[in-house]
């Protein structure tokens, strides 16, 4: 483990592994760096591979209040520590994050996102934030990280299998980020006149068996981008095993 520290002095954890040149995983909800070590070892062959606790998280520090801002700086940061523009691969609200550093003017030599969660009227909006929020200040985590799980969209037979497999302790210790990733959804819209700065090559991916917000927001970020290509990866959904999504950055970065 080593760490960097962002611009506001918060000290960000990262992992670095492989020989090649520089990629930075960014994950999405109740992700951190330990998540993406099956990723990472796949990639490794290949890249120099930048797995970071997002602030919050891990052994990072705690850099509350979250906001996109200090994100964004965050990710600077281990991008700087890689000394040169990285391949970049955000999921989820990584992904999103991803985008606002790229529209911000972080280095990056390529970037590859896995649906971003702009999901338009399926979103919950900030009230829902707030409302997380106060769980986690009454202590109550296990309630957090339950409804965050109901209103993405999973059932109550899948929210019991999840609460009663061992990811479940971490999902809990993270539920006071959930609202941060939430933030980064944009209250479900797609933030184009942000977007638009990016003039990096970028792979917008879907999964072909994901809900249909997934393939809207592929086709309108790969239709408002001008460098952008789209790629529905058949028959996945949000979560893509990981051999999948190497073998499509493999082809992608190099």
């Amino acid at each position: 483990m080593e760490l960097v520290e962002s611009a506001d002095g918060t000290r960000i954890a990262l992992d670095r592994a492989g020989t090649g040149p520089p990629l930075v995983i960014v994950l999405g909800a109740s992700c951190d760096r330990s998540t993406s070590k099956p990723l990472a070892g796949l990639l490794a062959s290949s890249y120099t591979v930048y797995e970071y606790d997002r602030r919050g998280r891990g052994d990072s520090d705690d850099g509350r209040p979250l906001s996109i801002e200090g994100e964004v700086r965050d990710l600077a940061a281990v991008v700087a520590a890689a000394g040169e523009a990285p391949f970049v691969y955000g999921h989820s609200s990584g992904a999103s994050l991803a985008l606002e550093a790229a529209a911000r003017g972080v280095a990056m030599r390529r970037l590859a996102v896995y649906e971003p969660p702009y999901t338009g009227d399926y979103d919950p909006g900030p009230e829902f934030g707030r409302h997380l929020d106060e769980l986690v200040a009454a202590g109550r985590r296990d309630a957090a990280a339950e409804q965050w799980l109901a209103a993405t969209g999973s059932t109550p037979a899948i929210i019991e299998s999840i609460k009663s497999s061992p990811g479940w302790a971490q999902r809990q210790a993270l539920a006071h980020t959930l609202s941060q990733d939430l933030r980064l959804a944009n209250n479900g819209r797609m933030p184009v006149e942000r977007f638009v700065r990016i003039e990096i090559p970028v792979l917008v991916l879907a999964g072909g068996a994901s809900p249909s917000w997934a393939q809207s927001t592929t086709a309108t970020l790969a239709g408002s981008l001008p460098h952008a290509t789209e790629h529905v990866v058949d028959g996945q959904q949000h979560i893509p095993p990981d051999p999948v999504i190497a073998a499509i950055l493999e082809s992608f970065f190099f």
